[in-house]
């Protein structure tokens, strides 16, 4: 029986063109300047990065889509800003709210894994285009807890959660990180949202 739900975010709760088109240039276009407003913030994660210049290598990683944690971490401190002057909202599909307040109606645990930190998954649904959606949320994973396309990754998720990993279900758009979930003993569903292939089509379709 299934008793939670983990969620990937990009392609399957919001658009990849949100975070390919609006979050990732937002934070290469402040990047520079808040790392010369915040030297306090950013001392520890340009130390993290190294090298001559880990500004420009932080630049090179959001343009290489880099799955780097302390790229994460300042993206989703740039990102921060941006939502509290209301510059970014975040998006969501019109079936996400919909799909995760029925499941917290039937007791199910909903939880988050993204290569987006922690923050920035908070930001996402706290400053979501359908209102603040974090009071149904429990926990969130990223990176820190390991590579999404790894098994171990999700048993170490499954202690987290204190469930058998058979009870939790995984939801991506990527059939690698469903291999490692199912590896790992979790139920796996592949989302497709332009109906090509994939298990489902719509979070709708997922325990209706």
């Amino acid at each position: 029986m299934t008793k939670a739900i983990l969620l990937d975010i990009e392609g399957t709760t919001s658009s990849i063109s949100f975070v390919a088109d609006e979050l990732f240039p937002y934070a290469r276009a402040h990047l520079p300047a808040f790392v010369a407003a915040h030297p306090g913030e950013a001392a520890l994660i340009l130390a993290e990065v190294g090298g001559e210049d880990p500004v420009a290598t932080l630049l090179q990683w959001i343009d290489e889509d880099r799955k780097a944690t302390p790229l994460k971490t300042l993206q989703g401190l740039i990102w921060a800003e941006g939502y509290a002057d209301g510059t970014l909202k975040g998006h969501v599909y019109p079936d996400t709210p919909a799909a995760i307040r029925r499941w917290v109606e039937r007791g199910l645990s909903v939880n988050i894994y993204s290569s987006g930190s922690i923050a920035a998954q908070k930001l996402i649904f706290g400053h979501s285009i359908a209102g603040d959606l974090t009071p149904m949320l429990g926990g969130y994973f990223d990176t820190t807890i390991g590579p999404k396309r790894e098994a171990e990754s999700y048993r170490r998720i499954a202690e987290a959660l204190a469930l058998p990993a058979a009870e939790i279900l995984f939801i991506t758009d990527i059939d690698a990180e469903a291999g490692a979930a199912r590896e790992a003993g979790l139920q796996a569903l592949v989302i497709d949202r332009e109906g090509r292939s994939g298990d489902v089509h719509s979070l709708a379709e997922v325990l209706p």
